[in-house]
């Protein structure tokens, strides 16, 4: 069974990777790059690689934030990845322009210490903090690749899924909320990890949509 996933195509995405990711998963994924491809999505997918305020200015340009927005309100089923997170939320240090503002929070400047260099670039592991369905089906221990200089803090700590290490301090690592589901790192890049992370969260949607449609 497939289901109708929407991609959203802003120009700031790394779509080819995404929708290879998706492919071995033999699951299909449909580019939205206007208002009128949303429909018959049951989900969507918000990718991102790039800074904040240009991806914000493009994703405008596609006249889908208020689409977004009601999408969010409605609590459809919406996965964000990378800068694709960050967005989800108010406010960046990165930038100057307000972000969707669907999770209350900021985007800060990863903390600097001796211990990690800024980019924060390769592999770590993830420190989990409440059961989700990205995990259910996923009890070893999961690395992922991450390439950031930003990270999430959301206004609701138990808004955040899993962390990682970073020196001393945790950093945002997944996001969950109601259907709003969020990775700061690239599950398409993440081997084996990020495969079970996408497929349980494929499995999780076909019985949500048997509940939403």
């Amino acid at each position: 069974m497939t289901l109708n996933i929407g991609l959203i195509d802003y120009g700031m995405g790394n779509l080819h990777s995404v929708d290879q990711s998706f492919s071995r998963l033999n699951q299909p994924l449909k580019l939205v790059k206007r208002p009128e491809d949303l429909k018959d999505c049951k989900a969507l997918i918000l990718p991102g690689v790039g800074a904040f305020d240009p991806a914000m200015e493009n994703l405008a340009k596609t006249n889908l934030i208020p689409e977004l927005k009601n999408w969010v309100n409605d609590d459809r089923p919406l996965l964000g990845i990378c800068l694709g997170l960050q967005l989800l939320f108010e406010s960046s240090d990165e930038g100057h322009r307000d972000g969707l503002g669907f999770l209350k929070g900021e985007i800060k400047h990863l903390p600097r210490n001796e211990k990690e260099l800024i980019p924060h670039i390769g592999w770590a592991l993830l420190n989990q903090h409440k059961d989700c369905p990205l995990f259910k089906k996923n009890p070893d221990k999961q690395w992922m690749y991450f390439v950031h200089s930003y990270a999430a803090v959301p206004s609701n700590p138990q808004e955040v899924a899993s962390s990682v290490d970073f020196g001393d301090e945790k950093i945002t690592a997944v996001i969950w909320s109601k259907r709003l589901s969020a990775c700061q790192f690239h599950p398409e890049k993440s081997g084996e990890s990020g495969a079970k992370l996408l497929a349980n969260w494929l499995d999780w949607l076909k019985k949500e949509t048997q509940i939403l449609y």
